[in-house]
Order: structure tokens, then C-alpha cells, then sequence
């Protein structure tokens, strides 16, 4: 059969799986098994199709991931959300809104420790939302900010999902660890500004809490931060300083964050067989995912459609911001339906060449991807973190009460989103740098 025809049978195929509700892993290497047996003979198409789940275990790069998740695990049980917290409140606990600031910050923080957003948003709404209500706070307002801020860990750095994009375009993941800082910091910047100005026009969403915190005492609060700084030190710095690649830089952290747990929780509750119970079944829905990405990519490679479509977009005579344009709302709207790795193993193997043509930087597209994998996170129907952030509340907040507050949060997202497509320095100053 004519490859261009067998692959966009595969693709019609792989659409038709997504909308019966078939799991996306399973959908990917479905709809990959059929372009490639129709394709090739059937013995070449079945050693393809044997190989591939081997190829992609054995892949050295990948051993990153579940040990910067055991290290985001390690962190959680070590209480370091809860820390992070509550330092950030005595720091801003004169602004309007002031626990919903500190709760930005907090996940700000902890996503330099962390790497996973649900870990983030399940941890906040255990420790924040009680305060909050307890202060009457707006329920929007509150489950919305922590929905929203737990897509930090995204793009602040250790990043699962920048290591995924790293790996399925093959660009360096301690450049795009780099170019995840600035964006990171500046959409936590926007959000507190967000929150200060929407209490100031309506402070009946976050009544003062009338706590007044000395110089002495913010100062003396920091040292709390030891743990965020050291695991922010021996990822980042043994990354940028040469000691360590990612992958040790991972083994290092998933280390120090062990011990951090032991000493706070002591020998009997390090939680060790939970932790380890909790990263294994992420990392096999991870490698899951990657697998039938992998099967499908290389389908869609041997049906030659990435060649017709970069041939294609090159040839139309439009503004490259137009078609970049185009891919951000087909990323929204994949967003809508699809889990945010995902949404990066359907499009990367074909997006990646046409960012390449378009003369774009695969570190600058990167962070763009991942900031509307952020987006992605939050907006119904799928959105992830509001499931989680409503699963741990309980029934102190709706669903629809949660993806109600998320609105005004991804306003923000898409200001810092204009910001970093018309200045792409602020994404490639530090990857420059190294």
C-alpha cells in the first residue's frame, strides 16, 4: 500500500480509538501497528513492532525520569510543601490575599524540589485549603490558585515533562532545565500579581488574616528552605558545574531527598515502600506512553507524512507567527482531551521537523510546548490537577467550583505566553549562557 495512504488510515484510526475512550497508549501503538504492517511485510513489521518496547527501556536517557520521580516522592514525605508554605506566609502575610500569594510561592518553591504537578497540587490542597477556608478565602479563589499553581512543576526545573520533550526531540535537557527558570519565576510573578490586584478590587474573595510577622521573624523562617535549596543545589549546580549528567544529577537528588525524609520522619515512617510503590506506577504510565509514541512515530516516519507536511508549511506564504499561532490553539484544543505527555508523544514526531524548517529553536519551542502543557493541566474536560485538587478536598469544594477558579490563572498563563513568543531571549538567555 502506498505509505502516505497507510498513514493517514493509522491516524483516522488512532482519532477513532481517542473518541471510544481507548487509553492513549494502547490508541498510539494500535494505530502505529496498523501503518506499519501495512506497510511493510509482516515479518519486518512484527521485529519492528518486538524491538521497539526493548529500545525504549534500555535507553540510558529515560533512567532519569523515575529517579527524579522517587526524589519529587521522597520530597513530599519529607514535608516540604508544608514548609515551603509556611515561610512564604511570613513573608507576604501583609498583602491582600496573603495566603493564596504564599501558596504560589510555595508551589513555586516546591517545584524545584518536586518535578510532578499533580504531586504538587494534591500536597497544597492538603496543607493550604484548611487554612484558607478557615480565614473564609473565596473556595474559587483558593482551589483555582492551587490547581493553577501546581503547574510550576512543569516548567521549573527538574521538569518530568521538559525530560520527556528532551528526549523525544533529542535536545539537551539541562539546556531546557535552564530556559524552564526564567518563564517559571515570571509566571509565579504574574499569578501574585494577579491575586493581589483581583483582593485589592474584591477583598471580600480573601479577608486579612490580621497576622503580623517581625523582620527577625521572616529572617529566622528561611533556614526552613534548606531542603528546596540543597535539593535545588545538587540537581541544578552538579548539572551546570559538571559533576554530575542528568541521570546521576537524578540518582544524587532521589539520594539527598531519602535522607531528608529519614531525618525528619526517622527510620520507621521514611514511607520507603509507599515511595517506591508511588514512582513505579507513574514511571510504568510514563513508559507506557512512550512506547506507543515511539511505535507510532516511527509509522508515521515510514508513511513519509512529516516530509509532505513540512513540505507543505513551507511552501505556504504566510508569517511564521501565524503558523506557530496555529499550533498553539491546536495544542489548546488537544489539551482539552488529552494528558499533557501525551498531548507531547502525538505531536512532537511530527511537529518537531516543521519547527526545524521554520528556522525555530527546539530549546525555545520547548517551553512554549510545555507552558500550554500547563494550560493543558487545568482545563476541563481532562485537566488533571483540578481532578486532583478536587479529589483531596473533599467536600470542601465542586469540581465545577475548582475549574471555575481556574479562568482568571490562565488569563495569566497566556500573558506570560505572549511574553516569551515576542521576547524569545527571556526563554534562551540562560541556555546561551551555558
Amino acid at each position: 500500500m502506498d505509505p502516505l495512504v497507510a498513514g493517514m488510515i493509522g491516524l483516522v484510526l488512532f482519532v477513532v480509538l481517542l473518541f471510544f475512550g481507548v487509553y492513549i497508549a494502547v490508541a498510539m501503538f494500535l494505530a502505529g501497528t496498523v501503518i506499519i504492517i501495512m506497510i511493510l511485510d509482516l515479518p519486518k513489521a512484527l521485529q519492528l513492532l518486538g524491538s521497539t518496547p526493548f529500545t525504549v527501556g534500555s535507553t540510558y536517557g529515560y533512567s532519569c525520569l523515575p529517579l527524579f520521580l522517587l526524589m519529587g516522592t521522597f520530597a513530599v514525605y519529607a514535608g516540604v510543601a508544608e514548609e515551603a508554605l509556611a515561610v512564604m506566609y511570613r513573608w507576604v502575610s501583609r498583602l491582600p490575599g496573603s495566603l493564596a500569594v504564599a501558596t504560589t510561592l510555595g508551589c513555586g518553591a516546591f517545584g524545584a524540589a518536586s518535578g510532578s504537578s499533580l504531586a504538587a497540587a494534591s500536597v497544597f490542597t492538603r496543607a493550604a485549603l484548611p487554612v484558607m477556608v478557615k480565614y473564609k478565602y473565596d473556595i474559587k479563589l483558593v482551589t483555582g490558585c492551587i490547581a493553577a499553581s501546581g503547574t510550576f512543576a512543569t516548567m521549573i526545573p527538574p521538569s518530568i515533562l521538559l525530560i520527556v520533550y528532551g528526549i523525544f526531540t533529542e535536545t539537551s535537557i539541562a539546556k531546557l532545565f535552564l530556559a524552564g527558570i526564567l518563564p517559571g519565576l515570571i509566571t509565579v510573578l504574574v499569578y501574585t500579581v494577579s491575586i493581589v490586584l483581583r483582593v485589592r478590587r474584591s477583598p471580600q474573595l480573601a479577608p486579612m488574616s490580621g497576622e503580623v510577622f517581625s523582620w527577625k521573624d521572616k529572617v529566622s523562617a528561611l533556614p526552613r528552605l534548606w531542603t528546596i535549596a540543597v535539593l535545588a543545589l545538587v540537581v541544578i549546580g552538579g548539572i551546570y558545574g559538571g559533576l554530575f549528567t542528568p541521570t546521576e544529577a537524578a540518582a544524587v537528588g532521589a539520594l539527598a531527598a531519602f535522607v531528608m525524609n529519614l531525618r525528619k520522619n526517622g527510620l520507621k515512617h521514611t514511607y520507603l515502600p509507599n515511595a517506591l510503590k508511588e514512582t513505579a506506577y507513574v514511571t510504568a504510565q510514563i513508559f507506557i506512553i512512550i512506547i506507543g509514541a515511539v511505535v507510532l512515530s516511527r509509522a508515521i516516519s515510514l508513511s513519509q507524512i512529516p516530509v509532505e507536511i513540512v513540505r507543505f508549511v513551507s511552501g505556504l506564504a504566510v508569517p511564521r507567527v501565524i503558523i506557530i499561532t496555529g499550533f498553539l490553539v491546536m495544542y489548546f484544543l488537544l489539551g482539552m482531551v488529552v494528558t499533557a505527555s501525551g498531548m507531547l508523544a502525538i505531536t512532537l514526531p511530527v511537529l518537531t521537523p516543521i519547527i526545524i524548517s521554520l528556522g525555530y529553536d527546539l530549546i525555545w519551542f520547548g517551553i512554549i510546548a510545555i507552558k500550554m502543557c500547563e494550560i493543558a493541566v487545568v482545563t476541563p474536560p481532562v485537566g488533571l490537577n483540578v481532578y486532583i485538587v478536587a479529589g483531596a478536598a473533599g467536600k470542601q469544594a465542586t469540581l465545577e467550583q475548582i475549574f471555575a477558579g481556574i479562568w482568571p490563572f490562565v488569563v495569566c498563563d497566556f500573558i506570560v505566553l505572549a511574553l516569551l513568543i515576542a521576547f524569545p531571549q527571556i526563554v534562551l538567555f540562560l541556555p546561551n549562557m551555558l
